[in-house]
């Protein structure tokens, strides 16, 4: 392996967020940093009631933190429960249930009522054996050679069976009983805690289920994805009704828009025309919701030319269901009505992002109040939404659509011209998240300032790199290499996210499987023979700490600390996660890309 030199830092005492009592004391918000631009904290865009169903399991969800405590405490576990009977008979079990003062109830009757009228969470999504997997498919990794590396990875193909689930046919037949959604084809839960189907975790599952040679699978996914599309107008964060707007009346909010890429691997690998044309469709609307309304985001550069590019904005402004009480008590330190809504919207919005949470969303790092998403145009986004428009270009062509074709490649090359002016940074070489200022804001435009780029270095910096019109110019490439090279991100086992400590999951020293897998597959699509030499190390040492944590474990955990080989990463406001969908991908992923010579040991 290269021998990249760390910087030191300083790790937090503790890697959770405690859960303190929701009767805070009010104070007033904490000042932004003056690094920061600042925008008036309004809360524009409507919200819609929330489903009763929803509501319900909000209430039970703050009477559970109420009777049980903190400890081992996860909201998301009770609006992922379903109903043994009609929605009007549990409210009145509910309500008769003797409660204290304080809004508890004995742990007794409330885990006597939860047994009575609910099923466990997760079981209305049953096992189901994947039609297309085999023990070991045929040509499978045959450049790993190293026998001890080849095992592993097929204990990890296995792990594809351990994920596997179908909706059960009562969702279908008493959807109202259930947060989950009716969905036809059989899914991958990313693990753990994450019992549904994610948006852009399932890219990098298809990434894997390609190296398995589980096509069928993967299909089955994205038809998952474009029904709920169809359904509610975009591609949700997850499959419950609490990330829907239409069925349940609840929030808008999806996720990082790689349903194109998704489709685009598959016809690669499969050169299925009629999977790529029923799917065209779809991503064409998938392309709309991203590029309109308060996505859509106008920026006058230094050279007067407008410049359209896109943010996340969910349309919420209350406590997100599956972190309920966690916002409330985030919120509880604002005392303004129309602040704490704004709050809401911004922690919904940075749920959108993925990156839920990191500094790079936060004026001031230690508050987590002071989250601005809304105000953010991010590289990463927009180097999606690019390749979105490469692939829908693609798509068009090989199905015969050359007029659609020839405008997404026309779209592509506006967005690339949009980035260089308001993202790339000469002296960085990186491209930069861009702060949008209500004080450089003309009629519908905002004027572009050097001085709202956000100079602080994130992982999403080099995201860019993973697109074609990027990485194949050798000479932007070489710079970009050189500026990851020095800057402090690559540790001892992967990429770090940030090199902020802020105690939250996506910042320093947390390494995320997806992360690692765009800048690496940018540096080796490039050609260029010194940033294939780094993915290659890169992907080494990701994939050894994998390994050693998975010999530890017999897991795969969701995230892991780049500053310890075989560590999980923590932070954040749940436990760290095993399963897991999409760093078993990137694994697998890995191995394909660059194989494992029989004479390379595998150890920290």
């Amino acid at each position: 392996m290269a021998n990249f030199k760390p910087l030191n830092h300083h790790r937090n005492s503790s890697p959770l967020l405690p859960f303190f009592s929701l009767l805070l004391t009010l104070s007033s918000l904490t000042t932004a940093s003056n690094n920061s631009p600042m925008t008036t904290p309004t809360d524009s865009g409507p919200v819609v009631p929330t489903d009763p169903l929803i509501t319900l399991l909000e209430r039970l969800q703050l009477t559970a933190l109420n009777t049980f405590g903190s400890k081992n405490y996860d909201p998301k576990h009770y609006v992922d429960l379903s109903l043994k009977h009609n929605l009007s008979e549990t409210q009145l079990a509910f309500d008769d249930l003797p409660k204290s003062s304080t809004g508890s109830v004995s742990a007794v009757d409330l885990n006597g009522f939860i047994t009575s009228y609910f099923n466990g969470a997760g079981e209305d999504l049953v096992y189901a054996e994947p039609p297309d997997f085999v023990p070991e498919p045929e040509g499978f990794l045959p450049a790993v050679e190293n026998p001890v590396m080849r095992e592993w990875a097929l204990e990890v193909h296995k792990l594809w069976k351990n994920l596997s689930r179908r909706v059960d046919a009562g969702v279908f037949e008493h959807p109202e009983l259930h947060t989950l959604l009716p969905l036809s084809k059989s899914v991958m839960v990313p693990g753990s805690r994450f019992r549904e189907v994610y948006y852009w975790d399932s890219y990098w599952v298809i990434r894997g289920l390609l190296v398995s040679k589980m096509y069928d699978t993967a299909k089955g996914i994205v038809s998952n994805l474009i029904s709920l599309r169809d359904e509610f107008g975009f591609v949700l964060n997850g499959a419950r009704k609490y990330y829907t707007n239409r069925r349940s009346l609840t929030r808008l909010c999806s996720q990082p828009p790689l349903l194109s890429a998704m489709v685009y691997v598959i016809y690669s690998r499969t050169g299925d025309m009629d999977f790529a044309r029923k799917s065209l469709p779809a991503l064409l609307k998938e392309h709309h919701f991203w590029n309109s309304g308060f996505h859509s985001v106008t920026i006058l550069d230094a050279e007067g030319c407008k410049r359209t590019l896109s943010r996340y904005y969910a349309m919420w402004n209350k406590p997100r269901p599956e972190s309920s009480t966690i916002d409330m008590e985030t919120a509880s330190k604002i005392s303004n009505a129309s602040e704490k809504q704004h709050l809401y919207r911004e922690l919904a919005s940075s749920a959108e992002t993925g990156w839920d949470f990191s500094s790079r969303w936060m004026r001031n790092a230690s508050d987590l109040t002071t989250l601005a998403t809304t105000s953010i145009i991010p590289v990463d986004l927009n180097a999606f939404i690019l390749q979105m428009e490469l692939n829908i270009a693609f798509l068009a062509k090989v199905t015969g659509d050359r007029i659609t074709a020839a405008r997404f490649l026309e779209a592509a090359e506006a967005r690339k011209l949009a980035m260089n002016s308001v993202f790339w940074n000469e002296e960085m070489g990186q491209w930069l998240d861009y702060w949008i200022s209500d004080k450089t804001k003309c009629k519908d435009a905002y004027t572009w300032v050097a001085s709202n780029q956000n100079r602080n270095i994130f992982a999403s910096n080099f995201i860019p790199l993973s697109v074609e019109l990027f990485n194949s110019d050798l000479k932007l490439v070489e710079k970009v290499r050189q500026s990851l090279q020095r800057s402090g991100l690559i540790r001892a086992v992967g990429i770090s996210t940030s090199l902020t400590n802020s105690g939250q999951q996506w910042d320093f020293p947390n390494g995320w499987a997806p992360i690692q897998h765009l800048i690496v597959e940018g540096l080796v699509r490039s050609g260029s023979k010194e940033a294939k030499s780094m993915a290659k190390d890169i992907a080494a040492r990701w994939i050894t700490t994998n390994y050693v944590f998975y010999k530890k474990t017999k897991t795969m955990s969701e995230k892991y600390d780049v500053e310890k080989c075989g560590e999980y990463g923590g932070g954040g406001e749940y436990v760290p996660q095993t399963g897991f969908g999409w760093s078993n991908g990137v694994v697998l992923a890995f191995l394909e890309e660059f194989g494992w010579p029989k004479d390379l040991k595998i150890h920290c």
